[in-house]
């Protein structure tokens, strides 16, 4: 059990602090991950940003993802979505449709407080508060990819453990601390796991400035 998501991300940092990091950025997946990426952020002297996905939501079962969309708009649909929902169904394009509306919204939101920090050539730790079906993380490790990061690593405190293989094949390494074989919530597994709010990231990202390192390899790269 971990007392909060600050617990949880400190034992997290003490995992990743010895590994060799170039420009580090941590990348949070809102809300609820975007609080431990702050306190690895800090830990590790890293830069701080959000990779935004959402989970596509089961008809019926909002709680049950049948796969998830990233900020690009690509869509990754769980092995088994076919038995759920038809992949061609009206619902399932409705549903996307919904989720990118949210994205866009968050996008808009955090944009305005910061802009989208680069990622080619860095060592990018992606993070939530936990990985359940794996839906929302794929996804925004899909789109990542994309972006030419130097190395990618997943930094969760709890990962179902039939999740494992999916994940190490979109990364370099996945660093968790519990790895059950089935569980009911992520929330289970804290003490405190209380709703985290469009504000409390705001205020989050707000406390963050960029790396002096960081800032120069932007310059560099838009000079280029």
């Amino acid at each position: 059990m971990f007392r909060d998501r600050e617990d949880a991300a400190r034992q997290l940092a003490l995992k990743l602090r010895q590994r060799p990091l170039q420009n580090p950025l941590v990348l949070a997946i809102p809300r609820g991950g975007v609080v431990l990426g702050a306190v690895l952020a800090r830990e590790l002297n890293a830069d701080l940003d959000i990779v935004l996905a959402r989970k596509l939501r089961a008809p019926g079962q909002p709680e049950l993802a049948i796969g998830a969309v990233s900020e690009s708009g690509e869509v990754y649909l769980s092995p088994d979505c076919p038995q759920i929902v038809d992949p061609m169904s009206a619902y399932l394009e409705r549903e996307r449709r919904h989720q990118c509306a949210e994205i866009a919204r968050r996008k808009s939101l955090i944009r305005a407080i910061r802009p989208q920090a680069p990622v080619a050539g860095r060592s990018v730790i992606v993070t939530d508060d936990g990985i359940a079906t794996g839906s929302t993380m794929i996804a925004a490790l899909h789109s990542l990819r994309q972006q030419g990061p130097r190395e990618v690593i997943v930094a969760v405190p709890i990962v179902a453990r039939d999740q494992l293989s999916s994940l190490a094949k979109l990364c370099d390494e996945v660093v968790y601390l519990l790895a059950p074989r089935s569980f009911l919530a992520i929330g289970q597994f804290f003490h405190d796991f209380h709703q985290i709010e469009d504000d409390d990231v705001c205020e989050i990202l707000r406390s963050f400035s960029p790396r002096k390192e960081a800032i120069y390899e932007t310059h560099r790269n838009t000079s280029v």
